[in-house]
Protein backbone atom coordinates (compact mmCIF):
# COMPACT_ATOMS: atom_id res chain seq x y z
CA UNK A 1 0.00 0.00 0.00
CA UNK A 2 1.48 3.77 -1.26
CA UNK A 3 2.72 5.95 1.46
CA UNK A 4 -0.24 8.72 2.85
CA UNK A 5 0.90 11.94 1.51
CA UNK A 6 0.86 14.99 4.01
CA UNK A 7 -2.59 15.86 3.17
CA UNK A 8 -3.71 12.68 4.09
CA UNK A 9 -2.19 12.25 7.42
CA UNK A 10 -4.21 15.13 8.91
CA UNK A 11 -7.39 16.78 8.08
CA UNK A 12 -7.36 20.18 7.46
CA UNK A 13 -8.27 22.28 10.70
CA UNK A 14 -8.80 26.06 10.84
CA UNK A 15 -7.12 27.58 14.22
CA UNK A 16 -10.20 29.52 15.15
CA UNK A 17 -12.26 26.63 14.72
CA UNK A 18 -10.28 24.63 17.58
CA UNK A 19 -11.39 24.65 21.18
CA UNK A 20 -8.90 26.82 22.92
CA UNK A 21 -5.66 25.40 24.49
CA UNK A 22 -4.98 26.91 27.84
CA UNK A 23 -1.56 26.68 29.57
CA UNK A 24 -1.64 26.02 33.92
CA UNK A 25 -0.51 28.41 36.64
CA UNK A 26 -0.81 31.39 34.52
CA UNK A 27 0.85 30.59 31.42
CA UNK A 28 0.12 32.53 28.13
CA UNK A 29 2.29 30.79 25.24
CA UNK A 30 5.30 28.32 24.73
CA UNK A 31 8.76 29.18 23.73
CA UNK A 32 10.58 25.89 21.77
CA UNK A 33 14.54 26.90 21.82
CA UNK A 34 16.37 24.83 19.48
CA UNK A 35 19.68 23.97 18.76
CA UNK A 36 21.40 21.63 16.17
CA UNK A 37 24.24 19.17 16.74
CA UNK A 38 25.35 18.06 13.36
CA UNK A 39 28.14 15.95 11.95
CA UNK A 40 29.74 17.43 8.65
CA UNK A 41 31.78 14.59 7.06
CA UNK A 42 34.98 15.98 5.46
CA UNK A 43 34.99 12.99 2.68
CA UNK A 44 31.73 14.51 1.67
CA UNK A 45 30.65 17.96 -0.08
CA UNK A 46 29.66 20.38 3.07
CA UNK A 47 25.81 20.96 3.80
CA UNK A 48 26.70 24.80 3.92
CA UNK A 49 28.96 26.93 2.63
CA UNK A 50 30.18 30.06 3.36
CA UNK A 51 32.82 30.64 0.78
CA UNK A 52 32.18 29.72 -2.56
CA UNK A 53 34.77 26.99 -3.95
CA UNK A 54 37.30 28.60 -6.31
CA UNK A 55 35.96 28.95 -9.97
CA UNK A 56 32.64 27.70 -8.60
CA UNK A 57 33.59 24.10 -8.90
CA UNK A 58 33.13 22.01 -5.94
CA UNK A 59 36.43 20.77 -4.00
CA UNK A 60 36.67 17.93 -1.96
CA UNK A 61 37.90 17.53 1.11
CA UNK A 62 36.19 21.32 1.28
CA UNK A 63 38.91 21.81 4.42
CA UNK A 64 36.86 26.05 4.17
CA UNK A 65 33.52 25.19 5.04
CA UNK A 66 34.79 22.20 7.43
CA UNK A 67 36.82 24.27 9.55
CA UNK A 68 33.54 26.72 9.42
CA UNK A 69 31.67 24.32 10.79
CA UNK A 70 33.83 23.20 13.24
CA UNK A 71 33.81 26.25 14.79
CA UNK A 72 31.22 26.18 15.97
CA UNK A 73 31.65 22.63 17.88
CA UNK A 74 34.81 24.18 19.47
CA UNK A 75 33.64 27.55 20.24
CA UNK A 76 30.55 28.75 19.47
CA UNK A 77 28.10 25.93 21.27
CA UNK A 78 30.29 26.99 24.21
CA UNK A 79 29.22 30.83 24.09
CA UNK A 80 25.72 29.36 23.29
CA UNK A 81 25.61 27.24 26.33
CA UNK A 82 26.98 29.89 28.71
CA UNK A 83 24.27 32.17 27.17
CA UNK A 84 20.89 29.72 27.89
CA UNK A 85 22.69 28.71 31.25
CA UNK A 86 22.57 32.58 32.26
CA UNK A 87 19.07 32.90 31.25
CA UNK A 88 17.89 29.39 33.09
CA UNK A 89 16.65 27.54 30.00
CA UNK A 90 16.66 23.98 28.75
CA UNK A 91 15.60 23.53 25.19
CA UNK A 92 16.10 20.89 23.09
CA UNK A 93 19.12 19.67 21.68
CA UNK A 94 18.54 17.97 17.97
CA UNK A 95 21.74 16.07 17.18
CA UNK A 96 23.07 13.62 14.42
CA UNK A 97 23.82 10.00 15.67
CA UNK A 98 27.20 10.23 14.65
CA UNK A 99 27.60 13.30 16.79
CA UNK A 100 27.73 10.99 19.89
CA UNK A 101 30.96 9.90 18.68
CA UNK A 102 32.45 12.49 16.74
CA UNK A 103 31.60 14.76 19.54
CA UNK A 104 30.69 13.10 22.72
CA UNK A 105 32.22 16.32 24.86
CA UNK A 106 29.42 18.41 23.49
CA UNK A 107 26.61 16.21 23.63
CA UNK A 108 27.34 15.12 27.57
CA UNK A 109 28.08 18.91 28.06
CA UNK A 110 24.08 19.61 26.93
CA UNK A 111 23.02 16.75 28.87
CA UNK A 112 24.97 18.42 32.03
CA UNK A 113 22.76 21.19 31.92
CA UNK A 114 19.67 19.30 31.57
CA UNK A 115 18.55 20.13 27.57
CA UNK A 116 16.12 17.09 25.79
CA UNK A 117 18.16 15.26 23.95
CA UNK A 118 16.79 14.78 20.29
CA UNK A 119 16.94 12.87 16.93
CA UNK A 120 18.38 14.53 13.80
CA UNK A 121 18.99 10.75 11.62
CA UNK A 122 22.12 9.16 11.91
CA UNK A 123 24.11 12.20 9.29
CA UNK A 124 23.45 14.85 8.16
CA UNK A 125 22.15 13.69 4.56
CA UNK A 126 18.90 13.45 3.38
CA UNK A 127 16.30 11.24 3.78
CA UNK A 128 15.47 10.74 0.04
CA UNK A 129 19.04 9.67 -0.25
CA UNK A 130 19.46 7.12 2.77
CA UNK A 131 19.74 3.34 0.99
CA UNK A 132 17.40 2.29 4.15
CA UNK A 133 15.68 4.57 6.47
CA UNK A 134 14.36 1.92 9.36
CA UNK A 135 18.24 1.55 9.76
CA UNK A 136 19.20 5.28 9.72
CA UNK A 137 16.87 5.81 12.35
CA UNK A 138 17.95 2.57 14.68
CA UNK A 139 21.15 3.42 14.49
CA UNK A 140 20.60 7.13 15.59
CA UNK A 141 18.60 6.09 18.77
CA UNK A 142 20.95 3.62 19.76
CA UNK A 143 23.70 6.29 19.34
CA UNK A 144 21.84 8.82 21.59
CA UNK A 145 20.80 5.86 23.73
CA UNK A 146 24.21 4.62 24.39
CA UNK A 147 25.35 8.47 25.40
CA UNK A 148 22.07 9.94 27.24
CA UNK A 149 20.93 6.59 29.01
CA UNK A 150 17.26 7.19 27.01
CA UNK A 151 15.54 6.93 23.33
CA UNK A 152 14.92 10.10 21.99
CA UNK A 153 11.04 10.94 22.11
CA UNK A 154 11.44 13.71 18.82
CA UNK A 155 12.95 13.54 15.70
CA UNK A 156 14.01 16.07 13.39
CA UNK A 157 15.00 15.51 9.61
CA UNK A 158 18.31 16.51 8.70
CA UNK A 159 17.24 19.27 6.36
CA UNK A 160 14.17 19.14 7.60
CA UNK A 161 13.65 16.21 4.98
CA UNK A 162 11.14 13.41 4.89
CA UNK A 163 10.00 11.23 1.98
CA UNK A 164 6.50 9.98 2.19
CA UNK A 165 7.09 6.79 4.04
CA UNK A 166 9.52 8.52 6.68
CA UNK A 167 6.67 9.30 9.57
CA UNK A 168 5.47 5.54 9.10
CA UNK A 169 8.95 4.52 10.15
CA UNK A 170 9.12 7.26 12.97
CA UNK A 171 5.99 6.00 14.51
CA UNK A 172 7.06 2.04 13.84
CA UNK A 173 10.32 3.13 16.18
CA UNK A 174 8.73 4.44 18.84
CA UNK A 175 9.28 8.54 18.37
CA UNK A 176 6.55 10.76 19.43
CA UNK A 177 6.78 13.92 17.97
CA UNK A 178 8.52 15.84 14.89
CA UNK A 179 9.53 19.14 14.21
CA UNK A 180 9.60 19.44 10.52
CA UNK A 181 6.39 20.65 9.57
CA UNK A 182 5.96 24.42 9.24
CA UNK A 183 2.20 24.32 8.71
CA UNK A 184 0.45 25.43 12.41
CA UNK A 185 1.42 27.14 15.42
CA UNK A 186 0.02 24.46 17.58
CA UNK A 187 0.85 20.69 17.94
CA UNK A 188 -0.99 18.83 15.56
CA UNK A 189 -1.35 14.67 15.78
CA UNK A 190 -0.52 13.16 12.37
CA UNK A 191 -1.99 9.71 11.30
CA UNK A 192 0.51 7.10 10.42
CA UNK A 193 0.45 3.31 10.03
CA UNK A 194 1.70 2.54 13.91
CA UNK A 195 -0.34 5.54 15.30
CA UNK A 196 -0.52 9.21 15.87
CA UNK A 197 2.69 10.95 15.68
CA UNK A 198 2.39 14.72 17.06
CA UNK A 199 3.65 18.05 15.23
CA UNK A 200 5.42 20.67 17.24
CA UNK A 201 5.07 23.82 14.93
CA UNK A 202 8.32 24.49 13.87
CA UNK A 203 9.21 28.44 12.15
CA UNK A 204 11.74 28.55 8.68
CA UNK A 205 11.77 32.52 8.94
CA UNK A 206 12.71 32.67 12.75
CA UNK A 207 15.81 30.39 11.74
CA UNK A 208 19.58 31.31 11.80
CA UNK A 209 20.42 29.62 8.85
CA UNK A 210 17.51 30.72 7.00
CA UNK A 211 18.24 34.61 8.23
CA UNK A 212 21.96 34.33 7.82
CA UNK A 213 23.16 32.17 4.75
CA UNK A 214 20.14 31.86 2.52
CA UNK A 215 18.72 35.22 2.61
CA UNK A 216 22.08 37.09 3.58
CA UNK A 217 20.28 39.38 5.95
CA UNK A 218 22.50 41.57 8.30
CA UNK A 219 22.98 40.33 11.96
CA UNK A 220 20.20 42.63 13.90
CA UNK A 221 17.32 40.94 11.27
CA UNK A 222 17.16 37.59 13.32
CA UNK A 223 16.16 38.92 17.09
CA UNK A 224 13.81 41.97 14.57
CA UNK A 225 12.76 39.86 12.85
CA UNK A 226 12.18 37.24 15.78
CA UNK A 227 10.57 40.19 18.27
CA UNK A 228 8.36 41.08 15.84
CA UNK A 229 6.55 37.16 15.38
CA UNK A 230 6.64 36.94 19.51
CA UNK A 231 4.61 40.20 19.50
CA UNK A 232 1.73 38.34 17.30
CA UNK A 233 1.88 35.23 18.84
CA UNK A 234 1.76 36.88 22.19
CA UNK A 235 -1.16 38.61 21.57
CA UNK A 236 -2.86 35.76 19.86
CA UNK A 237 -1.71 33.58 22.83
CA UNK A 238 -4.71 35.30 25.16
CA UNK A 239 -7.14 33.17 23.53
CA UNK A 240 -5.45 30.30 22.69
CA UNK A 241 -1.94 28.86 23.15
CA UNK A 242 0.92 29.03 20.22
CA UNK A 243 3.68 27.77 19.98
CA UNK A 244 7.33 29.73 19.18
CA UNK A 245 10.31 27.90 18.25
CA UNK A 246 13.25 29.79 17.74
CA UNK A 247 16.38 27.48 15.78
CA UNK A 248 19.83 28.23 16.68
CA UNK A 249 23.15 26.35 15.17
CA UNK A 250 26.42 26.98 17.18
CA UNK A 251 28.85 28.00 14.06
CA UNK A 252 26.02 30.33 12.61
CA UNK A 253 24.44 31.41 16.03
CA UNK A 254 27.57 31.10 18.70
CA UNK A 255 29.79 33.28 16.53
CA UNK A 256 30.82 36.65 18.02
CA UNK A 257 29.15 39.18 15.59
CA UNK A 258 25.65 37.51 16.09
CA UNK A 259 25.81 35.80 19.78
CA UNK A 260 24.44 39.53 21.12
CA UNK A 261 21.23 39.14 19.10
CA UNK A 262 20.39 36.12 20.63
CA UNK A 263 21.19 37.18 23.83
CA UNK A 264 18.66 40.80 23.32
CA UNK A 265 16.22 38.53 21.90
CA UNK A 266 15.88 36.00 24.92
CA UNK A 267 15.96 39.41 27.49
CA UNK A 268 13.13 40.43 25.09
CA UNK A 269 11.05 37.76 25.25
CA UNK A 270 11.29 36.49 28.80
CA UNK A 271 10.70 39.55 30.77
CA UNK A 272 6.73 38.89 29.31
CA UNK A 273 4.24 37.62 31.45
CA UNK A 274 3.29 34.01 30.95
CA UNK A 275 6.10 32.80 28.14
CA UNK A 276 6.62 29.52 29.19
CA UNK A 277 9.81 27.84 27.89
CA UNK A 278 9.17 24.22 27.54
CA UNK A 279 11.44 20.86 25.48
CA UNK A 280 9.81 19.02 22.87
CA UNK A 281 9.11 16.35 25.69
CA UNK A 282 7.38 18.88 27.47
CA UNK A 283 5.08 20.18 24.67
CA UNK A 284 4.02 16.90 23.86
CA UNK A 285 3.10 15.75 27.70
CA UNK A 286 1.29 18.83 27.70
CA UNK A 287 -0.68 18.80 24.65
CA UNK A 288 -1.59 15.35 24.72
CA UNK A 289 -3.29 16.25 28.72
CA UNK A 290 -4.64 19.64 27.50
CA UNK A 291 -6.50 18.39 24.04
CA UNK A 292 -8.08 15.63 25.89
Amino acid sequence: MAAMKPNERTPFSAIDDRPPLKLPDGGRMILWPLMSLEVWDIERAMARTVLPPPQHQPMLPDVPNWSWHEYGMRVGFWRLKKLFQEFGIKGTVTMNGRACTEYPRVVEACMEIGWECNAHAYEQIPMHKVNDQRENIRKTIEAIETIAGYRPRGWFGPGLTETYETLDYLAEAGFEYIGDWAFDDQPIPLKTEHGDIVSIPYNFEIHDIVVSLIQNQDSPVYKNRAIDYFDTIYEESSESVRVMSFAVHPYISGVPHRIRYVRELLEYILHKPGVVVMTGEEIVDWYREASV
